[in-house]
């Protein structure tokens, strides 16, 4: 963590920031600290990206006065991604370095009669700023970011191409500062786990913008909150934030009691008139209108989100049975056979380009398998939320786009009007109007979600569902879906949300591989760093582990039982089998048909069981040869 007394290398002072009638950020300081790494968080809306904007140098119409170390280079990596679409990709990302570049096709356009004094100046200049490496940069960024070929056009690119590309091109020439607005926007878990090395081992002081709650555990040293246009900071980390946001809000809380207390308390006197003629009487009068004026602490509203409720299932949910996908001559997977159940919320993982998509169109109808046989239910009910928000129309306003000519929405049953809908998706009045061409990410997300899921549906797939929503959305999202009884398939990088949410994982790991794991995401790594005899193939069923042979004991004299251990050995035998009947019952609960019907919520607990019961096991085995090679030989 950056020391309190570090240099500050960027300031705001007394910040004020309008957009019409509304106070964005109302005279508010901000410093940040040589080595800091600051995370700013708060509502979709309420001036984050406008704030990062005005400390870029990007956006002019505010008040106050923003300082930047002259010395210090400054790089912003934007929402909007603006690329050079007629240059290379590496071209793109070399243009971050620009000043670079050209200090060293000074030093080699040098003549030689003149290098002397120069050439040491700018050789200095150009090692201070490791330029010299600037290649073998480009080549690691490329690589750790997965951007495509250098040589392609920018034109070429799909939008999360782009993104990974700018945020190459952003960090290549190693700014002192780095103000980078959603950096984990379109990055699969792999990407934001080394970004997240990256930024957390960087020297420079970085203030960012992201919902993605482990990366702010790793990375950030302070937390940045904007609330009601005033801005509070925390130290530490997002766990850490967490916890003295809850101190405030108890201490607000507290504090606004007194405040009604002390006025219900003086109430009475006021209403009977006295005359402010004294100094006591006046100062009383004075304290009642000051604790009348003072303005409540700021009440943030969360999204209604209520899922219509589902749809009873038939037989057969969706069955995947030895399903085989290749796109363009390229083999995505083979030979998967996957099959839901009632309560089942599948997780669906890996990097960009592999499938996952393409898994969710499987299961829509919108692409065939090459081989094997993907069978929906007759009463099962698909409801889609697309990754690239194609289902919206900008030419449409807020109401219109929900409405589609009705003035009410159906809610299950029941009607509910379309103003009412939205309000639960925190629409105000005049944004319900709104040409949704006008609405901004996280706008048009929540837009989203309340058009296709108001459609109810009892099987639910979410193409990355998480992107552009606020921290207390996501929250609310997470929980609806945790009670939600239908079926669920999820294509997310959200590492927290993958582990709030699912029961199952489905890793795309590359190379056509896939790995199926019952439990949540942070189960899914713990296994995957078991050893590969203990991996289970796509669509099988999670078995026990072939157990390790024990190693004999070499090189030392046996020693006799004693009288306890003879009593332990004799028993050990019915000890053993009593643990592994407690093993199989276990895995016959996850190998249920009905198994998330059953067990859906206790999936972690019954997890965690079956780990510990398979650790008896073995560990009773152990010490049984323990015991065994210190009994007489006959």
């Amino acid at each position: 963590m950056a020391e309190a007394d570090a240099p500050v290398v960027l300031s705001a002072n007394t910040l004020h920031v309008t957009i019409g009638a509304r106070i964005l950020i109302d005279d508010q300081d901000l410093l940040l600290r040589a080595g800091e790494h600051v995370g700013l968080i708060g509502r979709n809306g309420a001036g984050k990206s406008t704030l990062l904007r005005i400390l870029a140098g990007e956006e002019h119409f505010f008040s106050g006065a923003i300082d930047i170390r002259k010395d210090l280079r400054c790089k912003y990596l934007s929402q909007s991604i603006e690329l050079d679409d007629h240059a290379t990709i590496r071209e793109n990302i070399l243009d971050g370095a620009r000043e670079t570049r050209e200090l060293i096709r000074q030093y080699e356009s040098l003549p030689h009669d003149a290098k002397a004094h120069r050439a040491d100046e700018l050789e200095r200049t150009i090692t201070a700023r490791d330029g010299w490496t600037l290649e073998t940069r480009l080549t690691e960024l490329a690589t750790a970011l997965a951007v495509p070929p250098l040589d392609r056009l920018a034109g070429t690119l799909s939008g999360g191409e782009k993104r990974r590309v700018a945020l190459a091109k952003t960090l290549i020439d190693q700014p002192e500062i780095l103000l980078l607005d959603e950096p984990t926007n379109h990055l699969d878990t792999q990407t934001i786990e080394w970004l997240e090395d990256y930024l957390a081992k960087s020297p420079a002081t970085c203030l960012f913008i992201t919902h993605d709650r482990y990366f702010l555990d790793r990375v950030c040293t302070r937390i940045v909150e904007l609330q009601a246009a005033k801005l509070y900071a925390y130290p530490g980390n997002y766990s850490e934030y967490l916890r003295q946001r809850a101190i405030r809000d108890e201490v607000a809380a507290l504090q606004e009691n007194r405040r009604l207390a002390f006025i219900r308390r003086e109430l009475d006197w006021i209403r009977r008139g006295p005359k402010a003629r004294g100094t006591k009487s006046w100062s009383r009068i004075q304290r009642f209108n000051d604790a009348v004026n003072a303005a409540p602490p700021p009440v943030e509203r969360d999204v209604e989100l209520l899922l219509p409720p589902p749809a009873r299932f038939g037989d057969i949910i969706a069955r995947l049975t030895d399903v085989s996908l290749s796109r363009g001559g390229h083999q995505l997977f083979s030979h998967l056979s996957l099959n839901f159940s009632p309560g089942m919320r599948l997780g669906v993982l890996g990097r960009n380009g592999l499938g996952k998509t393409s898994l969710l169109k499987l299961l829509l109808g919108e692409l065939q398998p090459d081989s094997g046989e993907v069978r929906i239910g007759d009463r099962t009910e698909m409801n889609y939320i697309d990754q690239h928000r194609v289902a919206l129309h900008d030419d449409r306003t807020v109401v219109e786009e929900i409405g589609e000519g009705n003035d009410y929405v159906m809610f299950g049953n029941r009607r509910v009007a379309v103003w009412t809908y939205l309000k639960r998706f925190l629409f105000q009045d005049e944004e319900i109007t709104t040409p949704v061409g006008q609405l901004s990410g996280g706008e048009r997300n929540r837009l989203l979600l309340a058009k296709i899921l108001k459609n109810g549906g009892n099987f639910l797939l979410l193409d990355e569902p998480t992107n552009d929503l606020d921290l207390a959305t996501l929250r609310i999202l997470e929980e609806s879906l945790m009670d939600f009884p239908g079926c669920l398939a999820v294509v997310s990088h959200d590492r927290y949300f993958l582990n709030r949410v699912c029961t199952d994982i489905l890793a795309f790991e590359g190379n056509g591989q896939l790995t199926f794991q019952h439990g949540d995401y942070q189960y899914y790594l713990e296994k995957r760093q078991e050893p590969p005899a203990s991996s289970v193939p796509a669509g099988e069923n999670v078995g026990t582990a072939n157990r390790p042979e024990p190693a004999p004991s070499v090189g030392a004299e046996k020693k006799r039982l004693t009288w306890k251990e003879q009593r332990e050995l004799e028993s050990m035998e019915e000890t053993i089998l009593a643990a592994e009947a407690q093993v199989a019952d276990l895995e016959a609960k996850f190998t249920d048909p009905e198994f998330h019907a059953k067990y859906g919520r206790q999936t972690a607990e019954l997890t965690a069981q079956l780990d510990a019961a398979k650790a008896e096991v073995e560990r009773l085995y152990a010490r049984w040869t323990e015991l065994e090679d210190k009994r007489p030989q006959k």
